[in-house]
């Protein structure tokens, strides 16, 4: 293939970049894939071989283990060790070029310029038995192109890119097709020149967005450095790739309602695909008071079925909006980076454990405990230390093997957002004070996805102590360009979205109980049998803290009522008016200190009025008056409604 590859590119008509083309060139040996398969034979060794270990020569370390590699029988297992590399650092990003940009600069952030360590990366390349594919990053048409370099010996995570967005054979690929972006593996810079933290650099221009990974872990380069580049297209042509899982709800009566629901790293988006686990005697356990003991279940005696859309990545592209008032949304990758973690013992969800335990064809595995030849079990999660499992196990399943899937882009009627929420009571005050679910005015959505709290106990990322942001969108760890930019095409996109409905929903505590992930699974349950009905006018009322939108008074499932103790946190005796207000003031601090950063001339006329208002404190009807919630006007821009252009 050495000696075909440049042959078929050139009649082809396919140039290569010319950094890469040069390396090529000049490498030690390079060996060109063409499957997902090919990847996973060479990522153990080879073919008879079920151990590897993933091994460099590190200057002034010696030998250094990266991970160590297991073939089992339903794929590749993947074991890092350093528990560090186990989950991705929020702070890896630096972008290296002249362009507009919010994030550091690698000039300011290491004090020297970009090129030198370019040049030294190039150079090691060149030593290296080398891996290279080809690649779409998207679905549909709708993306972009690209190739990957890494070394030979890295192929486990060649193999986890590769399924990630999908891996397109020399062969297939088309006449004339331009390469839009190149990642670059060098995983000894760790060590060398970063102290051994995760790194990955981006590097733009007009017509090629470069991505110079120095680690391992695919999250903050593979999944979330090409989702940066997705970023950075959709950034210029006015578009976002929103931080979302999709699923078609299905209910008991035929009511079909699809839910998109966002959050921070954590904020549930992979569980909102998962179905509701029952307790031993057939009941729905919501939540256990962490101070009494009390478990509170309810019944229900028959479930929604659904159809999963998008597990982390959706394309909001303006080719398939179907200009009806709503969100169109289209998956964004070609498999699942799914996280683990609360899949403690087998039976925990036995849909994703069949689907993962006999795939159709082999998974790559992350953070479990494997031997070599036995079988990856999704429960069995390895331990950072002794008596400490990781809370991040990972497994990337391809979307064609996920039951029920759609392919289709799909239509939004509820777009959710969660938080991860801590234990809140008298003693112990936290912003841990949202209700079961609640409903937001259009412009307070917008308002907690400038702000994307990350939350509590967050096992995705390396540190997350206490309350930080996840930036503009969710997303905003992995984009390279500006904030207020991606500001205002969200509040574009909620404008022109007047038939949405936007809702609010904590998950591991309400309060003083804990509920893990149940508040959005029986929101998803609730509001599709409800369909496209309206709430009574006395079902809800303006909430205490007024960044929470409305609250719900009663709510009732199947006959069941869940206590208004889940629904209004301050009537729980153990959090009263005193723990709710000092929570809601955490709350609302932590929004003043993020939403300042917002206020530039760039911001429109309208996000100015909505961010002014918080500041000013402003009351729930406020922000209806700002952005109505009711479906009273048409589809408009940004400009057509600061023109003055409304039917209200």
């Amino acid at each position: 293939m050495m000696n075909n590859l440049f042959k078929i590119l050139e009649k082809k008509k396919i140039a290569l970049p010319d950094d890469a083309f040069v390396l090529l060139n000049s490498c030690k040996r390079y060996e060109v894939f063409d499957s997902v398969d090919q990847l996973a034979l060479a990522a153990s060794g080879g073919e008879g071989c079920n151990y590897f270990e993933v091994k460099y020569q590190v200057q002034g370390i010696g030998d250094y283990t990266e991970a160590i590699i297991h073939r089992v029988t339903n794929g590749i297992s993947a074991n890092y060790t350093d528990p560090y590399m186990r989950r991705r650092d929020p702070d890896t990003m630096a972008v290296s070029d002249n362009m507009p940009t919010d994030k550091s600069r690698f000039k300011d952030k290491y004090g020297y310029d970009f090129q030198s360590l370019r040049k030294e990366t190039f150079d090691w390349l060149k030593d290296q038995d080398l891996a290279l594919f080809f690649y779409f990053a998207g679905r549909e048409n709708i993306g972009m192109s690209g190739m990957a370099i890494a070394p030979a010996n890295a192929a486990f995570f060649a193999m986890g890119l590769a399924m990630l967005q999908k891996i397109i054979p020399v062969s297939d690929l088309l006449d004339n097709m331009t390469i839009d972006s190149v990642i670059y593996v060098a995983p000894t810079f760790r060590h060398t020149h970063f102290n051994g933290k995760q790194v990955v650099v981006h590097n733009r221009s007009e017509n090629l967005h470069e991505i110079f990974s120095y680690n391992l872990y695919p999250g903050p380069s593979a999944k979330k450095g090409l989702y940066g580049a997705l970023l950075t297209k959709g950034e210029r042509e006015g578009w976002i790739t929103a931080h979302c899982s999709t699923v078609e709800v299905i209910s008991p009566y035929d009511n079909v309602i699809t839910f998109m629901h966002e959050g921070a790293s954590g904020g549930g988006k992979s569980e909102m695909l998962q179905n509701i686990v029952r307790e031993p005697n057939g009941q729905v356990l919501i939540g256990e008071n962490i101070i009494t003991g009390e478990r509170r279940l309810i019944n229900l005696p028959i479930f929604c079925s659904f159809h999963p859309v998008t597990d982390d990545m959706a394309f909001c592209h303006p080719a398939i909006q179907k200009d009806n008032g709503k969100l169109t949304v289209l998956d964004a990758e070609n498999a699942w980076f799914i996280r683990v973690d609360g899949i403690k013992d087998y039976g925990s969800d036995p849909f994703l454990e069949k689907t993962t335990i006999k795939p159709k064809k082999p998974l790559l595995f992350l953070n479990i405990k494997t031997n070599p030849g036995s079988t990856a079990l999704i429960w069995d999660h390895i331990e950072d230390e002794p008596g400490k499992t990781c809370p991040n196990p990972r497994v990337i399943l391809p979307r064609d093997i996920v039951p029920d899937i759609i392919n289709r882009p799909v239509t939004v009627d509820i777009r959710s957002f969660g938080v991860r929420t801590p234990p809140c009571s008298k003693e112990k005050p936290d912003y841990g004070i949202i209700g079961l679910f609640h409903i937001l005015p259009p412009a307070l959505a917008w308002l907690w996805r400038l702000v994307s709290p990350r939350g509590y106990g967050n096992p995705s990322i390396v540190g997350g102590k206490g309350m930080e942001s996840e930036g503009v969108g969710s997303y905003w760890p992995f984009a390279t360009g500006t904030m207020v930019t991606h500001a205002n095409i969200l509040l574009e996109q909620i404008i022109q979205s007047p038939r949405m409905r936007y809702t609010l929903v904590p998950n591991q505590h309400i309060g003083v109980w804990k509920v893990g992930f149940k508040p959005q699974l029986i929101m998803r349950e609730y509001l599709t049998r409800r369909g496209n009905a309206k709430l009574r006018a006395d079902q809800y009322q303006e909430a205490r803290c007024p960044l929470l939108g409305y609250e719900l008074n009663y709510l009732t499932i199947e006959g069941a009522k869940i206590p208004s103790r889940f629904l209004q946190v301050h009537r729980q005796t153990e959090v009263g008016t005193e723990g709710y207000d000092a929570g809601a003031e955490i709350l609302t601090e932590f929004f003043k200190k993020q939403l300042k950063q917002f206020l530039k001339p760039e911001l429109t006329h309208t996000g100015k009025r909505i961010i002014d208002a918080f500041m000013s404190g402003a009351r729930v009807e406020d922000y209806n008056a700002i952005v109505p919630m009711n479906y009273s006007y048409s589809f408009l821009t940004i400009k057509d409604y600061e023109n003055g252009t409304t039917e209200h």
